[in-house]
């Protein structure tokens, strides 16, 4: 039940947070190479049906679709199915969309293609989103207890809290570059405060792996339309050498 209103409220901001500035702090870069990882693909499938799922649907995507991430419909049952779904259904959550909107003011997102809709100045959605979910910090001054870098003020509470730890946010004091008389207040990085059950490193590779996850999601064929699109280049560069040969082959006797 805390997990469920925890991730009610985490709905309200995810919504806002397509809004948030891109001014701000730079976005990481998403490690890419994760997103043709099947074993990476599969650990952030777990991560987004437990922590995730509970709130956010993604009702444009069957359970049975992870098949093509390697997992067997056992597997999916066995795994990722808690509440009496079958492997056929769509991945939808059970909390009616009216009471949620007069709970909540706003019916929680569908994650379905969050990752390809929040590309900006500083980057691909999937870079916002592996940045986001790592510089969330410890704000007693907000109502959830939580604030992020790059979505000041943020309403979401930090859902994967147990897996980082907490951390605060490290600030110096310099000269403003364009006024020397003035002095502004630099982010240097974050400082632990409370471990979680993983290390930094363990934290990052497993944000990674959800974020990914939401990438494959967002269009579950990209992994085989890149490997075709190389395919059918090969082909259009080989044709065109055939073309040019047969062309001067043809036209070397006229005159």
């Amino acid at each position: 039940m805390k997990r469920l209103i925890a991730c009610l409220l985490a709905a309200l901001s995810f919504a806002g947070a397509a809004l948030a500035s891109e001014s701000g702090p730079a976005w990481d870069r998403f490690p890419k190479e994760r997103i043709t990882d099947q074993a990476a693909l599969q650990n952030g499938a777990k991560l987004f049906v437990n922590y995730c799922l509970n709130c956010h649907a993604a009702a444009y995507n069957r359970y049975n679709r992870l098949k093509d991430i390697g997992l067997t419909d056992d597997q999916i049952k066995k795994n990722l199915l808690f509440a009496g779904e079958k492997v056929g259904d769509l991945m939808t959550v059970s909390i009616n969309p009216k009471e949620a909107k007069d709970w909540y003011g706003a019916v929680p997102p569908d994650l379905s293609v969050v990752a390809r809709s929040r590309a900006g100045g500083n980057g691909s959605g999937a870079d916002y989103l592996y940045t986001y979910m790592r510089t969330f910090y410890r704000d007693e001054t907000r109502p959830t207890g939580w604030n992020n870098l790059v979505f000041p003020s943020v309403g979401m509470p930090h859902v994967l809290w147990q897996l980082q730890g907490e951390q605060r946010p490290v600030y110096v004091e310099e000269k403003d570059p364009h006024d020397p008389k003035k002095t502004v207040h630099t982010f240097k990085g974050f400082e632990q405060t409370k471990p979680g059950t993983m290390s930094r490193a363990d934290y990052d590779i497993a944000v990674a792996d959800l974020v990914a996850y939401l990438q494959w999601m967002g269009e579950p064929a990209q992994n085989q339309r890149v490997r075709l699109g190389v395919w059918v280049l090969l082909f259009l560069a080989i044709f065109t050498v055939i073309a040019w040969r047969l062309n001067a082959s043809y036209w070397k006797d006229i005159k």
